[in-house]
């Protein structure tokens, strides 16, 4: 600064001179040409002594030195005051903690101006009452350390003084180029990284949100069409990917008293099974996603999905961890209603209610028959009634008492046409399960250690344990955060044909409402459906733009000995006509699954069994066993065949698809049961 002074008082004399000569020529030049001064007068400045051109020169040379040093210096000054800066912060990391004074006396720092450049938080290592020997990175809570990297933007603030403090003995790191400060390189505290979730893999070409069949599926199905994706499957269960139907069905019916641990079941043709679809070795890390060479599926369990940022490609998870994605698939399913007299009822009454869905329910199901005395399921459709029977097979053994109500005159009532729905009733109660009918819940209290469950034609059932089977709610909470349409009707996100929510979001399974081009808008629950429509999704989400027009089936036991599959709407509330012939050894539910070696029977199916399949003789005009062994049942709106059940009739649900695709009107319908070969032995 110096230098730079002395020089401009020297110099400064000469350009004041020249300036003058430069004035007093030009005012001779016009007083002597009565004119205004020429421009080509400055030509002659830079040509020689006339006119005072090299002392012209030499002012503007002088002015040029002087803003080039001026420019200099300020550079210099700047870049000096950003290093000074720097040390000053690497000094002020490596000093020990000196107790509270210390630490009051680095405050002074958070109260000076700062500049607001962007700050990404960092997480750093709580340590609230270190010893002195200790080297401790000493900040201000407002002020937040930040890592050795490139791409973190640096906290700028002016250097200020602080109290002398001893300097630790540990060497100080080079500062980086980019003014971001490098940690000390021999730091005894453990330093986290940024990122608090390490397992949780910041991008994923393929997000599939939820853990259920349909998410399986479309994995399945996306790895299929590109075997180098990498799939990441979010899922709020702490379990892998498994199937839904053995909880209600073939896992009670084990004798292994492990069965809650191994999960591995026996079906009905003696096969043993795993309820998971693939063991662990199957799946690589979330950490691993984008390292792995030829991708993989991933799971990332016990994360629930919290936001959904549809112009970002990107989610947010309950701990606060972000993924971005290229193409997301929302598999949520549902979750169990409940009664609202029971919400309404308190936490005694709460605490002692299941809402049978996942894993845990049923090993919590499972322990809870072995421990008390009696034991109630509300709801009379496919999984009350499954559990009815499977429970009430146990109770001779476990001296239990079941009892299963529900306000429909007969079990399976919105779905079976009446005669059959009380024929239903009757072979529950078989099962040792004492069935109520027409009974509506007005309220639950706990009283003496028992739950009393008042109706309201003013009966009371005492029991120790209520299970409420009412159906289903679609889980949509993503909705409001991503946008998307949930249907008011139907409930779930309503997608186009190729179950698409917007270009790059799909969604099957339970929370999908799609438009089915022969029944309409549909919302379907069903194994059968999660599987087709999960394997649709992924084949879409490579690029394949298919639509959706399989009829979905579903099937239920009630026991080794009676089942049935249905496809399309079946209501009972709509005009039905059946079919029936006697029922043979084969035709059971066991034996249905040793023939087609699975025991969930839609995994056996293909499209070409309808055209093999040849017409038996005729159906004999009402014959209707008042057993009903086996039959068919079908269910017409407007003259036309909207759905089908297949009573105790296995491996012809290609054919009643088929029917339904059709869409025709059929003047006899006996006709149409000889496809289905009921009076075969």
């Amino acid at each position: 600064m110096f230098k730079c002074k002395t020089v401009w008082n020297k110099l400064a004399p000469l350009a004041r001179a020249s300036s003058t000569l430069c004035l007093q020529n030009a005012r001779k030049s016009v007083l002597r040409h009565g004119r205004r001064l020429e421009m080509m007068q400055k030509a002659q400045m830079s040509s020689g002594p006339t006119g005072g051109g090299a002392e012209n020169t030499l002012y503007f040379v002088l002015i040029g030195a002087t803003c080039l040093g001026t420019g200099y210096y300020a550079y210099s000054t700047i870049s000096g005051d950003k290093e000074r800066y720097n040390e000053r912060m690497l000094e002020i990391a490596s000093r020990p903690k000196q107790g509270r004074q210390a630490a009051e006396a680095v405050e002074v720092i958070a109260e000076a101006p700062i500049v607001e450049p962007e700050v990404s938080a960092v997480t750093e290592p709580s340590v609230e009452e270190p010893t002195v020997s200790e080297p401790v990175v000493e900040e201000p809570v407002t002020e937040p350390t930040v890592e050795a990297s490139s791409s973190e933007p640096v906290l700028e603030s002016p250097e200020l003084d602080a109290p002398e403090v001893k300097q630790s003995e540990e060497p100080i790191a080079p500062v980086v180029e980019t003014g971001v400060i490098a940690e000390p390189a021999s730091a005894n505290v453990p330093i986290e990284p940024t990122a608090t979730h390490s397992d949780v893999p910041e991008h994923a070409p393929y997000l599939l949100i939820g853990g259920g069949t349909a998410a399986f599926a479309a994995a399945r199905s996306i790895r299929a069409s590109d075997p180098g994706a990498r799939v990441l499957i979010v899922t709020e269960e702490s379990d892998l990917p498994y199937m839904r139907p053995p909880l209600s069905k073939d896992l009670w019916f084990s004798y292994d008293p492990k069965v809650t641990e191994t999960l591995r079941f026996k079906q009905w043709n003696g096969k043993e099974r795993s309820i998971y679809f693939q063991p662990p070795s199957f799946y690589i890390s979330p950490a691993d996603l984008a390292k792995v060479e030829n991708g993989g599926v991933a799971v990332l369990t016990g994360r629930k999905v919290v936001h959904m940022d549809v112009r970002g490609n990107k989610i947010k998870l309950s701990d606060g961890a972000e993924i971005s994605y290229d193409k997301c698939l929302i598999a949520t399913g549902g979750v169990p209603r409940n009664l609202q007299v029971i919400e309404r009822a308190g936490e005694e009454v709460k605490n002692r209610t299941t809402l049978f869905r996942k894993i845990e329910d049923f090993r919590s199901l499972e322990e809870i028959t072995r421990a008390v005395k009696s034991i109630t399921i509300i709801g009379g459709g496919f999984l009350g009634s499954e559990l009815a029977c499977a429970i009430g097979r146990r109770s001779a053994d476990l001296d239990l008492e079941v009892i299963q109500l529900f306000p429909e005159k007969g079990n399976m009532g919105k779905v079976l046409p009446e005669y059959l729905s009380n024929w239903t009733t009757e072979k529950v109660r078989k099962e040792g399960v004492n069935v109520i009918t027409n009974a509506v819940v007005k309220n639950v209290n706990y009283k003496n250690g028992k739950l009393e469950i008042k109706l309201k034609d003013g009966r009371q059932v005492t029991t120790d344990h209520i299970v409420a089977a009412v159906g289903l709610e679609p889980s949509v909470e993503l909705a409001k955060s991503a946008g998307l349409e949930v249907d008011s009707d139907f409930g779930g996100y309503r997608v186009n044909a190729e179950l698409q929510a917007r270009s790059n979001i799909w969604v099957a399974g339970d929370a999908a409402c799609f438009y089915d081009i022969k029944l309409g808008r549909r919302r379907v629950e069903h194994h059968d459906h999660a599987v087709v429509s999960g394997r649709l999704a992924g084949e879409n989400m490579t690029g394949a733009h298919k639509p959706y027009w399989h009829q979905s089936m579903f099937w239920s036991d009630l026991g080794p000995d009676v089942g049935y599959e249905a496809i399309g709407i079946v209501d009972g509330s709509l005009p039905t006509v059946a079919v029936f012939a006697k029922a043979t050894a084969k035709d059971t539910p066991k034996a249905a699954t040793e023939q087609s070696g699975t025991g969930i029977r839609s995994e056996s199916e293909t499209e070409e069994v309808a055209g093999e399949v040849k017409a038996g003789a005729a159906a004999p005009p009402n014959q209707q066993e008042a057993d009903y062994g086996k039959g068919v049942i079908f269910y017409l709106r407007d003259k036309v065949v909207v759905g089908i059940v297949l009573w105790n009739v296995f491996n012809r649900m290609p054919i009643a698809r088929k029917i339904i695709k059709d869409g025709e009107e059929h003047s006899d319908l006996n006709e149409v049961a000889k496809l289905f070969n009921i009076h075969e032995d």
